[in-house]
Formats: structure tokens, C-alpha cells, sequence
């Protein structure tokens, strides 16, 4: 999937894109036409940086609502030639998910595209997911031939057929077409469960990697074979070398970390860490200034997992180094630290949105350290990260952040992430929004009243409005 283009923050696709709160607020009142096209651009055009996680197709669905909005270009998006050209979850795999949302919602035109694109187009496993929470036994039935027929009957097609089965996210319609009247239909997909059950097992039962009783050389040998192939398999060995290493062991490990293989070193490095071991922020700091990147990356992992004293105070020496090793000091102090350590958590802060820009993934834990230590004066850069991150995840985050550090945080962006995309920025904006804002009153209502809505937003709506939907 390429990376999606965002546009700038202050323009109404960009807020949409971005998932923000303001953006369903500002197409509220934009020209309806251009707050549709906004709209079909962002569904058509996945903006999410990681669409596995970053969730948007609620928030759209409830703006296609809200505008009653046409469904005339997700269905041509869904039924282009490109379709059968890309067959990449990614490139439909958002507009099928707010087809979802549209159907449970009552929209009988949303519930009809997911049923003919789950009989004929290339994602059709998602479609039928979509459907298995929201049509009813006899509109899945209607799908059990179409769908049957993408597999062959010989061998290698039900081979297929039982991976789908084996891998469905939502079993109900191979429940169904399991009980399926029609003989030809309920045998195919009982023995494709049978299969897929039996699949399982057997990956189950079959042994990977070492096991206790190998020695300290065979798994520096097999996380080196991993590195090869290009497979990080460090951590998984040092959790072995936990297994199989004693005492006696030690030098040959910290011989290891010093100057072994990458993938010796890696896996020294992390079982050293993991150990506490005395020499092992010695040998991280090492492993740092000499190592490939991959080892560099690996002692910088392993030096965060420490929960020492001692990697506390290391990570206050080593907080302004210009290095991987110092972002990661500030990391550390984000996550461990102590009142003294704010003016070095703010400091790594600043750094590192000049140095690498609002989407950094060390942000993540430099915002949340922020908030934990209360660093009020980190709220204009909070700020600056809040309006232009293209992460509805670490927009969230810093919500929180700007929570515990922002007095102006309650009647300012509170208020917008009432219609952020993220549920659990929409909780942090229940339970802080000023309900002196009318806005604010009338959203939450609307979020108390709404089925699709997430049970933890719910609970913070009712602990600020009572069953007469009076304010708290």
C-alpha cells in the first residue's frame, strides 16, 4: 500500500482525512457538495498511515448520514475493472467497513452494495464479515452459491476453501451454509471446517525453533540463520537462552554482545538486558557506537525494556546524546522518570518534532510521558502535534496529554474530539468537555442514544449527563 497523501491541516479534507473532530463539525457547514467530495475522496482513498489500526469508518458512516450522502462513488470504487487488478484488502477494505456502519444504521442501499460485492468482488471475505453482523439468515443463504463457487471442486480448491473457512473473522455464515438445506452446499463447508480444524492442530503440534536443552552456541547459531533470511528472531532466543544458559554461561554471552554475530549480539544483548545483568547498559552503549543498525536497533529495544534504578540514572546521562541511544533515554524518562526529568522529557519532546515532524514514532511515548509528569509548558508543542499528526491514535494521546497539562483543554479541543474518530479520544472528551457549550450538551446526548456507539464513550457520557439528560 503506498502512503497516503495528507492534505494540510487546515483545509476541510485534511481535518477529514486526519479523522478529526473538526472535520465532521466544519462539513457540517461547508457546501454539500464539497463536503461530499471531501467525504468520497477520504473512503475511496484510505488516508489512514496504518489502516489496521487507525480507525475511521465509523466516523465516516455517521458523516454520510449526517449529509445524507449518496453511495454512488463507493459503488463504482467497488466494482471497477481495478478491482479484479488489486485485490489488496487496503483498497476496499474501508469502504466496506462504512457500508458496514450505513447498514446498521437502517441504510437498506449500503446493505445491498455489501451483499452484491460479497457475491462478485475480489474482498469478498470482508464483505461477508460486514454481513455476518448485520443481514439476516436469509440474505446470507442467498450468498452461500456464489461465494461456493469461487472454489473449485477439485483437491487444491477445497484446500482453499477450507483456509477461508479456517481464517473467517466472523464464522456465522459458515455456521449457516453448515446447516444449509441444499446437500451439495452444507456438505462442502462441513468438511471444510473439518479441515480447517484439523489444519490447525497439526500447526499447533509442530515444533519451531529451539528447545531447552540446546546449548548456548546453537541458539546464537539459529538467531544468526533467522538474521539471514531476514527474520528478526533475537528475541525469541534470548527467551531461550533464559531456558538453556547458566551461570557458567555468562562469559561466553558477554563475549557475545561485545563482538559476536549480528545475530549472537542481538540475542546477548536483549538476554542481558532481560537479566539485568551488570555489564548490560555497559555493553548497550558499546553495541550503539559500534553495531550494524540492525544491532544498534536491537540495544536500543533491549535498554527500554530495562526497569532498573540504574537504567533510570543511565538514561539521565544519556538523554541529550544526539544518537538513537538518546532518543531512547528520553523515552525512558517519559515512561520511568520522576518530577526532575521534566525538563528532559520536554526537551526530547521539542527535539524530536523539529527533528523528525508531528508523526515521529517516538512521539507516542514522549506525548504520554508528557501527560503522566504533568509538563504544563509542553502544551503549545501538544498543541502543534494535536492539529497536525495524520495518527488519530497519537491525536488521542495527546488529548489525554493536553488533559492532564492544558487548562484551555476542557472548552477548546475537548470539544472537537466529541466527533473524533478515535473511541477512545471521544471518551477522553466526555468525561472533560465544558457542557456550557451547547454543542457539547446536544453530542452528548446524540452518543448516549446511539447504538453503534462504543460502551466505554457511554459510560463517560452518562457520568456527565443523568437519565433525564440533564447536565452533570
Amino acid at each position: 500500500m503506498f502512503e497516503p497523501v495528507i492534505a494540510p491541516s487546515g483545509t476541510l479534507l485534511g481535518l477529514l482525512q486526519r479523522g478529526r473532530g473538526d472535520g465532521t463539525l466544519h462539513a457540517l457547514t461547508a457546501p454539500r457538495a464539497e463536503a461530499l467530495a471531501a467525504l468520497n475522496h477520504c473512503v475511496l482513498r484510505d488516508p489512514r498511515h496504518d489502516w489496521q489500526v487507525e480507525n475511521r469508518s465509523l466516523y465516516y458512516a455517521r458523516l454520510y448520514l449526517d449529509l445524507s450522502g449518496e453511495l454512488d462513488e463507493i459503488e463504482a470504487h467497488l466494482f471497477d475493472v481495478e478491482d479484479v487488478l488489486d485485490t489488496e484488502e487496503s483498497r476496499t477494505g474501508l469502504a466496506l467497513a462504512v457500508l458496514g456502519h450505513l447498514a446498521s444504521y437502517g441504510r437498506r442501499d449500503a446493505l445491498e452494495l455489501l451483499r452484491r460485492y460479497a457475491a462478485s468482488g475480489s474482498n469478498w471475505a470482508w464483505a461477508l464479515d460486514e454481513l455476518a453482523l448485520r443481514d439476516d439468515d436469509t440474505g446470507l443463504r442467498a450468498l452461500a452459491a456464489p461465494v461456493l463457487a469461487r472454489f473449485s471442486a477439485d483437491p487444491e480448491g477445497e484446500a482453499e476453501l477450507a483456509v477461508a473457512v479456517r481464517d473467517a473473522f466472523e464464522p456465522r455464515p459458515w455456521r449457516l451454509w453448515a446447516e444449509d438445506p441444499r446437500e451439495s452446499i452444507a456438505t462442502r463447508v462441513r468438511a471444510a471446517q473439518e479441515a480447517g480444524c484439523f489444519d490447525r492442530w497439526q500447526r499447533q503440534m509442530r515444533p519451531t525453533g529451539p528447545r531447552p536443552g540446546w546449548s548456548v552456541q546453537a541458539v546464537f547459531e539459529w538467531a544468526q540463520q533467522g538474521m539471514e533470511r531476514g527474520a528478526a528472531l533475537h528475541v525469541p532466543a534470548a527467551r531461550c537462552l533464559m531456558a538453556v544458559a547458566g551461570p557458567e554461561d555468562r562469559p561466553e554471552i558477554v563475549a557475545a554482545a561485545k563482538d559476536g554475530s549480528d545475530g549472537a549480539r542481538c540475542t546477548a544483548l536483549r538476554y542481558l538486558a532481560d537479566s539485568n545483568d551488570p555489564d548490560a547498559l555497559d555493553l548497550i552503549e558499546a553495541a550503539v557506537v559500534t553495531g550494524t543498525s540492525a544491532v544498534v536497533d536491537a540495544a536500543v529495544d533491549a535498554f527500554e525494556r530495562m526497569r532498573s534504578v540504574a537504567a533510570v540514572d543511565r538514561a539521565r546521562g544519556w538523554a541529550r546524546r544526539p544518537d538513537p541511544l538518546g532518543a531512547a533515554a528520553g523515552r525512558m524518562l517519559a515512561c520511568r522518570g520522576g518530577a526532575e526529568d521534566k525538563d528532559l522529557v520536554l526537551a526530547a519532546l521539542r527535539e524530536a518534532v523539529r527533528g523528525e515532524g508531528p508523526d515521529a514514532p517516538t512521539l507516542w511515548t514522549l506525548v504520554d510521558g508528557t501527560g503522566r509528569l504533568g509538563i504544563a509548558c509542553a502544551a503549545p508543542v501538544l498543541r502543534h502535534i494535536y492539529r497536525e499528526t495524520a495518527s488519530s491514535h497519537l491525536r488521542g494521546r495527546t488529548a489525554r496529554a493536553l488533559a492532564a497539562t492544558d487548562p484551555s483543554f476542557p472548552s477548546g479541543f475537548a470539544v472537537e474530539c466529541l466527533w473524533d474518530c478515535e473511541e477512545t479520544t471521544r471518551e477522553i472528551a466526555a468525561r472533560h468537555a465544558e457542557t456550557g457549550d451547547t454543542r457539547v450538551v446536544e453530542r452528548l446526548r446524540r452518543l448516549a442514544a446511539d447504538p453503534a456507539e462504543e460502551a466505554e464513550v457511554q459510560t463517560a457520557v452518562r457520568s456527565r449527563i443523568g437519565p433525564d439528560t440533564s447536565t452533570g
